[in-house]
């Protein structure tokens, strides 16, 4: 007896074949980020420095306030050459030659290291946006420098350079590797610049407070149109060149 032979299904191709897709249709769709609510953040950070500067300004000769007295005296009386230091260590790093050759070698050399050029030239904007704007503040505002000074600062008090410095770097890299420990790190580093000016009494408070806000707002702004290739940057799997290079050299 012979059995019956079941009819194949679907079509002469094969049983239950589904049609091929276009090599594209499988593809995820390119990612938007959205920009609108980060912009909208920085340029509040600035309209607060602006709304700053201009009660500082219309402030009777620019005096300080009642709490920056307090606080410069109390830091004042505090000095030691335990924090002496350290206060002038960071003033090294905010500014001068370290700050506007060295210190932003070392982190866009770091970033081509690390194979994020796209974030190197990220970086280099902001921090050049931050310092003209930063520039153009203090000529603006003028606001004299407190009495009690340990530096020779340059002109004008309003905002503080060193605070929007390091802000800047801070914000930068923060957005640029998208770690909390680097977030951490660069919290840190910023507040203890702050304190660092008014320690040394090259700053009041409300000074490093502007200085910050610029630092942190022209970032944001500035991450805006980098936006999509940061993230591209942030996504791919390479390695570090030197975790390749030493890959290679094993082989």
């Amino acid at each position: 007896m012979t059995g019956r032979v079941p009819e194949p299904t679907g079509d002469a191709a094969g049983p239950d074949r589904t049609p091929a897709l276009p090599p594209e249709a499988g593809a995820p769709a390119p990612v938007r980020v959205s920009r609108l609510w980060w912009v909208v953040s920085g340029g509040a950070a600035l309209a607060l420095v602006v709304l700053l500067g201009l009660v500082i300004v219309y402030r009777e000769s620019n005096k300080p306030f009642g709490f920056e007295v307090e606080v410069m005296g109390v830091l004042v009386a505090t000095r030691t050459d335990l924090l002496t230091v350290p206060a002038l260590v960071f003033n090294a790093l905010g500014g001068g030659v370290i700050s506007t050759l060295v210190v932003p070698g070392v982190i866009v050399g770091g970033l081509l290291l690390w194979r994020r050029p796209w974030g190197a030239v990220y970086y280099v904007v902001a921090a050049l946006a931050s310092a003209t704007v930063t520039r153009v503040i203090k000529v603006v505002v003028a606001r004299p420098r407190p009495e009690d000074i340990l530096v020779h600062p340059d002109f004008g008090s309003f905002p503080s350079g060193h605070s929007a410095n390091a802000a800047v770097v801070a914000t930068a890299l923060g957005i640029i590797f998208l770690r909390a420990w680097v977030w951490v790190a660069g919290a840190a580093y910023t507040v203890l610049m702050m304190l660092s000016r008014t320690y040394l009494g090259a700053h009041w408070v409300s000074d490093t407070i502007g200085g910050m806000l610029v630092g942190a707002g022209v970032a944001v702004i500035v991450w805006a149109p980098f936006a999509e290739r940061l993230y591209r940057e942030q996504r791919m799997p390479h390695p570090p060149i030197w975790v390749r290079t030493s890959h290679d050299a094993s082989r």
